[in-house]
């Protein structure tokens, strides 16, 4: 290592910055599916149109 200095490791190996990045990556890749489920409800919802609600019980 450069300078002699040793950054502390988890027991996976991963360094502070490591799961820093990994934490922010996993909250994108949440965000991005949560977006795509509402938007694949919500076209699901518009292709149906509004007859969907005037129906017999």
């Amino acid at each position: 290592m450069s300078g002699g200095e040793e950054e502390e490791r988890d027991a996976q190996g991963l360094t502070a910055a490591d799961r820093r990045r990994r934490r922010q990556r996993s909250i994108a890749l949440a965000l991005a599916l949560g977006l795509l489920v509402a938007l694949f409800y919500l076209v699901t919802i518009a292709k149906l149109g509004p007859g969907v609600l005037i129906r017999p019980l």
